[in-house]
């Protein structure tokens, strides 16, 4: 929130890294094993406290600040962090990579008359522009950064753009395959905020919007709708198509959503077998990518996964003790010696290539179908 308001409550403008690690602490000890660090956008840039803090403190951006506390929080409680830090630049995501499995920005919405026209829910904020959070998911992708976005629906937006939305999303899934969730949230009204008067997005919305992007994603595709915002009304939301309750606490509030309180695990579990479902507990990481390994997990957060990770799933092993371990560079190093062959320069011409083609061509150069719609626009109808 705005500094004025820490202010008056008595809080600083950032967390203390004691009060970091004291939270993921206690979150260890109740059995959590993910950290989620949400936060505003280089806060530096808009707030003189923000950088009078990080200056106190040593830290060239917030972002500096969150990569540190992340090895802290690794080393010292054993939690994973996810990282919500906003829009993200190419090198930021190279920065944040190796201290947090996984990362997430929310779309919301790539229509751009929400952000330019005057009056609209987003005009005024550069980093709501829709081409701006479309580049953070390329890059991501690019990255190897397995990544957690979604749309926000009751913005204003009609339900032709609710579709864009999501179809521009597949675009970036079906290319590099590094989308691990998809949020579909409703819009609640916040007070202190300019859209507190809209009203609510209705429930019947939410789960058509589900059900459209179950269809428009794919069976393969991880859909979420938070558990806090549906009213108690779960079966409808099993039925429309998610997969996914998302991260629940039992320590912390959802500090996005603070006035709708988390329901308790084990409630969640019986509602979700009530619909025929066994509510099963994953990393923040999701278990393909946890099977993946490398590129898409860090050598040096291969330790920490591995650990609360059941080898035979890729989901969480309830039973791991989730305790601190060193974070580090491998000890591997570089080798000295060259690996593959070195002579294709001179040998392409007269003996050419040992192997027709890459152990991985099927997949390495993304899906086919958007291949396709690549190379020639418009001539691929996409099928839903």
């Amino acid at each position: 929130t705005v500094p004025g308001k820490l202010r008056r409550e008595g809080h600083g403008m950032y967390l203390s890294p004691d009060e970091v690690l004291d939270i993921a602490r206690r979150g260890a000890e109740m059995g959590c094993k993910e950290a989620l660090f949400t936060l505003g956008d280089r806060p530096e840039e808009r707030w003189p406290e923000a950088r009078e803090w990080l200056d106190a403190h040593g830290y060239d951006d917030t972002l500096a600040y969150v990569r540190a506390m992340s090895v802290r929080v690794l080393e010292e409680t054993g939690l994973l962090p996810h990282l919500n830090p906003g829009v993200l630049s190419w090198t930021d995501l190279q920065r944040l990579k190796p201290v947090a499995p996984s990362m997430g920005m929310m779309l919301e919405t790539t229509a751009t008359r929400l952000w330019s026209e005057p009056g609209a829910p987003h005009y005024g904020s550069p980093d709501k522009e829709p081409a701006v959070r479309l580049r953070v998911l390329e890059d991501a992708g690019r990255s190897n950064v397995p990544f957690t976005t979604g749309i926000l629906i009751g913005i204003g937006e009609t339900y032709e753009e609710r579709a864009e939305s999501l179809f521009a999303i597949r675009r970036t899934a079906r290319r590099y395959h590094g989308i691990q969730e998809v949020i579909i949230q409703n819009f609640r009204a916040k007070p202190d905020t300019a859209m507190r008067g809209m009203p609510d997005a209705e429930l019947e919305e939410l789960a058509a919007a589900i059900a459209v992007a179950r269809i428009v994603l794919g069976p393969s595709a991880r859909i979420q709708a938070p558990p806090n915002l549906v009213d108690g009304e779960y079966a409808r939301f099993i039925e429309a198509g998610i997969d996914d309750w998302g991260g629940v606490s039992p320590l912390t509030p959802d500090h996005v959503n603070p006035e709708r309180p988390w329901p308790q695990i084990d409630e969640l579990a019986a509602r979700t077998a009530e619909s025929g479902f066994a509510l099963r507990e994953r990393l923040t990481i999701y278990p393909e990518f946890v099977q993946r390994g490398e590129p898409w997990l860090d050598p040096r957060l291969i330790p920490h996964v591995t650990a609360l990770a059941d080898p035979a799933t890729g989901l969480a092993d309830e039973d791991a003790p989730v305790v601190g371990r060193p974070w580090q560079e491998p000890d591997e190093g570089f080798t000295s010696a060259a690996t593959g062959r070195t002579d294709l320069h001179r040998t392409i011409d007269t003996e050419g290539r040992t192997a027709d083609r890459r152990d991985d061509f099927d997949e390495v150069y993304g899906d086919w179908a958007e291949l396709r719609e690549q190379a020639a626009p418009g001539m691929v109808p996409d099928r839903v």
